[in-house]
């Protein structure tokens, strides 16, 4: 095995030994989640794989889905009352595939009982300064909201600027409008105008999404509604997506079934709701949660723009 792919298995050794021991300290208790569920992951932007049960019946659905992320039990052993918590294992992402994404990847996960995603999103930096303390780096900090962004580099309001305003600065990329939305040009923007130009060594802190991009969180009430959810960015790579969590099952059915009538609009199948968590959502506790792709982190503590150099072996040699 050549010296390089030894240098980042050490590397992601070094890594998952902080991680440990930086929740370790926080008495932040590790766990381990199903990796097979008889739910999916209903998000029209991910596409997960499944498999079919050959044993007997009375085991249980015989489809089961690959997890995309740990999400969904985590929450039911929150709401069994476990308390604050964190699992680091591998996911699955059918379809993403390349330079800079593997179709099974290590993800860091965990939940904060009585925060909420800014106090989180505090944490979550401490957690990526510690990352690049290791390897001898730091990192300058900007934490500012989506609007504020969005007005300070580009001069548009994303919460009320009409879908023409939002397309004319990617009339360069000669994108063809035809099944987007408000969501999907602010998204373009992100990854087309914004995201390309942060500093390597800055970690820039995004908060308060507009309500139409709430995922699984909260939705702040006012006159102009917010979903409380962050994302981190190191350099120009999207690192860990957080939420205040919601904690009610009618909505969060209303969202299930959303997604699953956008995926029927776009000609994706169905994926099975995740009726074992929405039965005790109500029992959630008021908390916060942040999932952080592992591999994109070691390729910047690595510097290198291919995920392969961070892998055992890619997907195209596993």
């Amino acid at each position: 095995m050549e010296t390089a792919r030894i240098a980042s298995l050490q590397l992601r050794a070094r890594l998952y030994a902080l991680i440990r021991t930086f929740f370790a300290e926080r008495h932040v208790l590790e766990v381990e989640t199903p990796i097979l569920s008889a739910a999916g992951n209903t998000d029209p932007n991910i596409e997960s794989f499944s498999t079919a049960f050959s044993g007997h019946v009375d085991a249980g659905a015989r489809e089961r889905w690959l997890r995309t992320s740990p999400e969904f039990p985590l929450k039911r052993l929150l709401a069994a009352g476990i308390g604050d918590c964190y699992e680091l294992g591998r996911v699955f992402r059918n379809g993403e595939a390349g330079g800079r994404h593997n179709p099974e990847f290590s993800m860091l996960e965990w939940y904060r009982v009585g925060w909420d995603h800014r106090r989180l999103m505090g944490e979550t930096i401490e957690l990526v300064e510690a990352a690049l303390a290791m390897v001898g780096r730091r990192a300058e900090v900007l934490i500012e909201s989506y609007r504020q962004l969005f007005l300070d580099e580009l001069g548009i309001d994303p919460l009320h600027a009409p879908i023409d305003e939002l397309r004319a600065p990617l009339a360069e990329y000669n994108i063809g409008p035809e099944g987007l939305g408000r969501d999907d040009w602010l998204d373009l923007l992100i990854t087309h105008k914004l995201q390309p130009s942060f500093p390597r060594d800055r970690i820039t802190l995004i908060h308060d999404y507009p309500a139409t991009q709430c995922a699984l969180a909260r939705i702040r009430p006012g006159e102009t509604p917010l979903a409380e959810r962050f994302e981190l960015y190191l350099g120009r790579y999207e690192l860990a997506n957080g939420y205040h969590e919601l904690n009610d099952a009618a909505e969060q059915h209303r969202r299930f079934e959303r997604d699953n009538a956008l995926r029927r609009h776009r000609g994706l199948g169905e994926v099975p709701v995740d009726e074992r968590l929405l039965g005790v959502l109500g029992a959630l506790p008021d908390c916060a949660g942040v999932a952080l792709g592992v591999e994109r982190l070691l390729m910047c503590l690595a510097g290198t723009d291919a995920i392969a150099d961070v892998l055992a072996f890619p997907f195209n040699e596993a």
